[in-house]
C-alpha cells in the first residue's frame, strides 16, 4: 500500500508515536537512538485495571519478513519491566506469511506476544483519529469542551459573586446579565527532555526535567497561556463535557466556536521548539589541561519525547451588566466550579480607571457608576452615596457638599438658611473646632498677659 511513502523512516517514527499517543495509549515515548536499532516506541496500555508495557519497533518497508518480528520478541523477553509487556511491529507495507505463522505461535496480544500492524491497518485507523496518511499530519480531532458553569450555582453565578465586593449595590436589584460563551481551541503538552552534555573532561551538564505547555491554538502562531488559565487546561480532573451532547446554545445568549489553527502534528513541533530554547544554555567548565572552557548545551529533538497532546476547548465567558448609565463587562475561562478571571470591571473606578481587586469600591445608585474611595462622597441631604462625577456639588459653610441633583441642592439650601448659627456650625464640624480652638487660645493668651502684668 503506497502511504506514507515520502516520509524518512524518522518521521515515520515520530508518526506513530503520535498515532498511538491518540489511541489512548499512556505515557508513549521514543527510545534513545542507537546504531544497531534505530528508534524504538515504547507505551503502557492498561488491561483489566493493570498497567502493561508495549515495545513499538517501527520498520517503514514495503514488505517485513520473520528476521524484525524475531528482533523485537528478543527485545522483548529482555525488556527491562516489573510487570507485564509485549511487541508490535507497524510498517507501512504488509508483512511476510513468515512472519505472520512466526507471530501466530506468540499470540499476538497476550505477554510476551506481538501484534502486527500492516499499511491496510493504519489505513483503517486514520478515521478515527483524524491522520492524513499522505503527509504525516495529524490533525485536531477534538468534541470536547471544559465545563462552561458551576454544576448547581448556575450561569450568571460568577457575576454575582464578584458584585458581591461591591458596597451599597444589592444583588437581588441587579439585572439579569446577557451571558455569552467562546470555546477557544488549548492544546495541553506534557513533555519530558533527558540530555546528557559530554566532552573530553567528562560530562558538563544534564537536563532532566519535565514541562506541561498549554497553548492558545486559535491562530498560526501558537502563544504560552498564562498560569491561571494553564492551570485550568492542565488539570487533568476539570470536568468536561461533550459538545455533541450539551447544548449551549440553550443555556448562554450567544456561542461561538473557534478554530484550531493548526494541526496537532505543528503544535508538537512547536512543544519541541520551545523546550529546546527553555532548557539551551551555556556552561563553563576547566579542561584536563585547567584551561576554562564554554560549550552550548541544547538538548536535541531526540532528547525530548511528547508523552501527551491533549486539545480541549476551554470557555471563555463573557457576561455584560448594564447598571444606570454605565455598561459593565465580567469575563473569565471556566472549568465547572474553577475560573481564571480575565476582565473585572466591578473592580474599576469609572472615573480614574484605577482597577484593584483588593480595594473597596462603591456603588452609585443614583448614575450606576461603581468608584473608588476617591471618587465617591455622602450625599448630604439623604446620606447615600454619590459619584462626583454626578454629583451636583454646593458650598455651605465654607465646605463643599454633594447632592444627587438641583432639586436636592436647593431643599438643602432652604433647610440651611433656616438653621441657627450653631446648627450652620455643625456643617463644618473641622471648621467650628478650629474657631473654638482658636478663641480658647486667644482667651488663654489674654489671661497670661494679664496675669504678668503686661498690660
Amino acid at each position: 500500500m503506497a502511504i506514507l511513502d515520502d516520509l524518512s523512516d524518522y518521521e515515520f517514527e515520530d508518526l506513530m508515536e503520535d498515532v498511538f499517543r491518540n489511541l489512548g495509549y499512556e505515557n508513549v515515548r521514543q527510545t534513545r537512538q542507537t546504531a544497531e536499532t534505530g528508534r524504538d516506541i515504547l507505551m503502557e496500555e492498561i488491561v483489566d485495571g493493570h498497567h502493561r508495557a508495549v515495545v513499538v519497533a517501527c520498520e517503514h518497508a514495503k514488505a517485513v519478513g520473520q528476521g524484525p518480528v524475531e528482533t523485537l520478541h528478543s527485545v522483548v523477553e529482555a525488556h527491562d519491566s516489573e510487570g507485564p509487556v509485549r511487541g508490535m511491529v507497524v510498517t507501512t507495507g504488509r508483512f511476510t506469511d513468515a512472519a505472520r505463522e512466526y507471530v501466530d505461535d506468540l499470540g499476538s496480544r497476550r505477554d510476551g506476544g506481538i501484534e502486527l500492524l500492516d499499511g491496510t491497518a493504519i489505513s483503517e485507523l486514520s478515521d478515527g483519529i483524524g491522520m492524513d496518511l499522505y503527509n504525516g499530519r495529524i490533525e485536531i480531532n477534538c468534541e470536547e469542551a471544559l465545563r462552561p458553569m458551576h454544576p448547581t450555582a448556575g450561569r450568571d453565578a460568577p457575576v454575582f459573586d464578584a458584585l458581591q465586593n461591591v458596597e451599597n449595590l444589592e444583588s437581588v436589584t441587579v439585572p439579569t446579565p446577557e451571558t455569552t460563551v467562546s470555546l477557544e481551541p488549548m492544546v495541553a503538552v506534557h513533555a519530558k527532555t533527558s540530555a546528557t552534555f559530554e566532552t573530553a573532561a567528562g560530562v558538563v551538564h544534564q537536563v532532566d526535567e519535565t514541562d506541561d505547555l498549554v497553548l492558545h491554538a486559535g491562530s498560526d502562531s501558537p502563544r504560552i497561556a498564562d498560569d491561571d488559565v494553564r492551570s485550568l487546561v492542565s488539570n487533568r480532573s476539570a470536568p468536561r463535557v461533550d459538545l455533541e451532547r450539551v447544548d449551549l446554545e440553550r443555556t448562554f445568549d450567544g456561542v461561538d466556536v473557534d478554530r484550531f489553527g493548526q494541526t496537532e502534528t505543528r503544535y508538537k513541533q512547536w512543544a519541541i521548539d520551545r523546550v529546546q530554547q527553555t532548557h539551551s544554555t551555556t556552561v563553563h567548565y576547566t579542561g584536563e589541561n585547567n584551561l576554562d572552557y564554554e560549550k552550548d548545551c541544547t538538548p536535541r529533538p531526540s532528547d525530548i519525547s511528547i508523552w501527551s497532546i491533549d486539545p480541549v476547548y476551554a470557555p471563555h465567558v463573557q457576561s455584560t451588566l448594564s447598571l444606570g448609565d454605565y455598561t459593565y463587562t465580567y469575563s473569565y475561562y471556566a472549568a465547572g466550579p474553577s475560573r481564571a478571571t480575565t476582565t473585572n470591571e466591578f473592580a474599576k473606578c469609572v472615573h480614574c480607571e484605577r482597577a484593584d481587586p483588593e480595594e473597596t469600591y462603591t456603588y452609585c445608585p443614583n448614575c450606576g457608576s461603581i468608584n473608588c474611595d476617591d471618587h465617591i462622597e455622602t450625599e448630604r441631604l439623604e446620606g447615600e452615596p454619590v459619584c462626583t462625577g454626578c454629583a451636583v456639588t454646593e458650598r455651605f459653610a465654607f465646605r463643599t457638599m454633594y447632592f444627587y441633583s438641583e432639586a436636592n441642592a436647593e431643599a438643602f439650601s432652604e433647610e440651611y438658611a433656616a438653621m441657627s448659627i450653631q446648627e450652620k456650625a455643625t456643617e463644618n464640624t473641622p471648621l467650628a473646632a478650629g474657631t473654638v480652638l482658636a478663641l480658647a487660645l486667644a482667651v488663654f493668651a489674654l489671661a497670661l498677659v494679664l496675669s504678668l502684668g503686661l498690660l
